[in-house]
């Protein structure tokens, strides 16, 4: 009971003091450090002055804007400690990401701790000898109700680390010294710091910067002409660039991909030695086109609730697949804008959008907008029955802006496409009303430009799970979609398996398949298929029929059963879409449109 008390107490006062936290003026400094990078350490002194409370409540984001995840960073700082002038302070850690230090008349504190940094992604911290890469949410613990403050940034490489990359300004010419204006700019700028290839460009009076790291096989003249030519294509869109800098780091590993955005960098994962393999390399401008465009679809032209930013919980939109599908969708398109996909390519990317989405069962379970706002616990968390229950608004919100990019160009007989409803919702929201949009605002500027309402439209598709009539959006542009598998009639169980111990194990099973109806569970391992001992799956079926009925005997939960399944028709789609024979005048005149190249 007594601790009861006395936690209540500080959570009290902590609340009495965040609000002249907020007030002060404080000045900040942060000393980053690696003595221990081989075991992937990052050391942290945070000396804070200006301080006008009794006590002084610290915290630590729990996300990383751009990846809607709660990750709970917090759980990799050790060693918390306080002091002033050398003499150690209380402090005292009051919830999972916040820590309360009472100053006893001190106007200043130094705080240390240590952040274990070993996890390779775009979103969190990596440390070893070779680099650091510093993901600001995760690494700098920010004064409660203190976002607003300003801060420098000191840092001590590493033995033989020479460069630093950032979006972060220097102060004066020391590429170690840092500064931010707020937190909401720190959080949205990581930090590259080691050997990194860096490359300098400017593009339309635009500071480009492009940081390799950790090797690769590319061809830097190719990267900063196509990077180029990228970035003027996406600026063509908004009519500007709002940057005076951008930097691209790279990290280079073995295998990889991902990208995360923000304000004015990105960070993006890409395969050492795959550059010169034609598909790989278009495929990472892909991702480079897609982390690029969200410097303005997301960073600037944003759901209302993505900015300001509340660090310590979800912040939920139902308009991800926008903000992300709508990336999704331009990535490809300004990739063959430049020329680098030709239509085929281009054609065969969308086909690929939306063999995802119709292959995965979930696509008539949950509406795109339930996908968005669930992201948090969903997306970023899937098992084996996310296939069956969710879509992704990546590639749904993709083929959604496909269909409304084609419905604008019919509609208004090519005067207008979805070019125009970006830039619109850019300078309308973003420059004009300095705010972000609504789902009601988005809609009306999408309607603004298709030249009628589009209740349907969003009733079917965004906010319900209908069919989508995928002919008619792409027939407008004279293409039609073609199931290479519709006359098949090859039967299946509807299961993935995978290899546990050289065991054959179900991994998945698919909504409605035979092995759905029948029972058979993620977990069996498979023994026999009529008595027959389980080799490969396709090959057991290869002399069955659909309707007929097997007898599955699997080890679960070490019991041996034998379940008798009626196999179905495999229900895999693979679409393909292809021009029809003769496609009309205007069928042609919106194709031009849509499928514009540079010259």
């Amino acid at each position: 009971m007594k601790n009861r008390w006395l936690i209540a107490a500080i959570l009290f006062f902590t609340m009495l003091t965040t609000t002249t936290q907020a007030a002060d003026r404080l000045q900040i400094h942060y000393t980053l450090s690696f003595p221990e990078a081989q075991a992937h350490y990052t050391d942290v002194e945070m000396d804070i002055a200006g301080i006008t409370g009794p006590a002084i409540d610290l915290k630590m984001a729990v996300w990383t804007p751009g990846s809607y995840l709660v990750r709970e960073f917090a759980r990799n700082i050790e060693s918390v400690s306080a002091e002033v002038n050398g003499q150690p302070l209380r402090i005292a850690k009051i919830n999972k990401n916040t820590w309360h230090v009472e100053l006893n008349g001190a106007t200043t504190v130094k705080v240390r701790y240590r952040i274990y940094c070993f996890e390779i992604s775009v979103r969190t911290p990596f440390v070893d000898t070779r680099h650091g890469f510093i993901s600001s949410a995760a690494v700098f613990i920010y004064p409660a109700g203190g976002l607003d403050q300003p801060a420098t940034i000191s840092i001590k490489p590493y033995a033989g680390w020479t460069t630093v990359s950032t979006s972060l300004d220097m102060v004066g010419d020391d590429q170690f010294t840092l500064a931010s204006p707020n937190y909401d700019i720190l959080f949205d700028s990581p930090i590259e710091v080691g050997t990194q290839d860096v490359t300098h460009f400017n593009v339309d009076g635009v500071k480009y910067e492009l940081a390799m790291c950790l090797g690769g096989n590319y061809d830097k003249p190719r990267l900063v002409k196509d990077l180029t030519k990228m970035v003027q294509e996406e600026t063509a869109i908004f009519g500007e660039n709002p940057n005076h800098r951008y930097v691209f780091i790279v990290h280079n590993y073995n295998k990889s991909g991902g990208g995360l955005e923000h304000l004015s960098s990105t960070v993006l994962g890409a395969t050492r030695n795959g550059y010169t393999d034609e598909a790989t390399y278009e495929r990472f401008l892909s991702l480079c086109a897609h982390e690029h465009f969200h410097l303005w679809n997301v960073k600037r032209l944003r759901p209302f609730v993505l900015g300001p930013f509340n660090y310590e919980q979800e912040n939920y939109t139902t308009d991800l697949w926008i903000a992300e599908g709508f990336t999704n969708y331009y990535d490809n398109l300004v990739v063959h804008r430049m020329a680098l996909y030709t239509q085929q390519n281009y054609l065969g990317q969308i086909g690929g959008d939306i063999n995802n989405i119709e292959n995965a069962p979930g696509n008539l379970v949950q509406p795109v907008a339930d996908a968005s706002f669930d992201a948090w616990i969903k997306y970023y968390r899937p098992n084996e029955n996310s296939p069956n229950a969710t879509v992704s608004y990546y590639a749904k919100g993709s083929v959604a802006a496909m269909m409304l990019d084609l419905e604008i160009i019919h509609d208004s007989q090519g005067q207008y496409s979805l070019d125009d409803v970006m830039s619109y919702t850019y300078n309308e929201f973003y420059k004009k009303q300095q705010r972000g949009y609504t789902d009601a605002e988005f809609k009306q500027a999408l309607e603004k430009f298709a030249g009628k309402n589009l209740d349907e439209f969003y009733s079917r598709y965004i906010y319900g799970t209908a069919a989508i009539d995928y002919d008619r959006y792409l027939g407008y542009a004279g293409f039609k979609l073609v199931d290479e598998l519709a006359e098949s009639n090859t039967p299946a169980l509807g299961i993935s398996i995978t290899a546990v111990n050289a065991r054959p194990v179900i991994s998945s099973v698919q909504r409605g398949s035979a092995a759905w109806v029948d029972g058979l569970n993620v977990n069996d391992e498979i023994v026999a298929i009529d008595g027959e001992t389980f080799t490969e799956l396709s090959a057991m079926l290869a002399y069955k029929t659909v309707g007929q009925q097997v007898k599955v005997t699997v080890i679960r939960d070490g019991q041996h059963i034998v379940l008798p399944v009626t196999l179905k028709r495999n229900a895999t789609r693979r679409y393909r879409i292809l021009s029809i024979e003769t496609p009309t005048a205007q069928q042609m005149a919106v194709r031009n449109v849509w499928l514009k190249q540079s010259n």
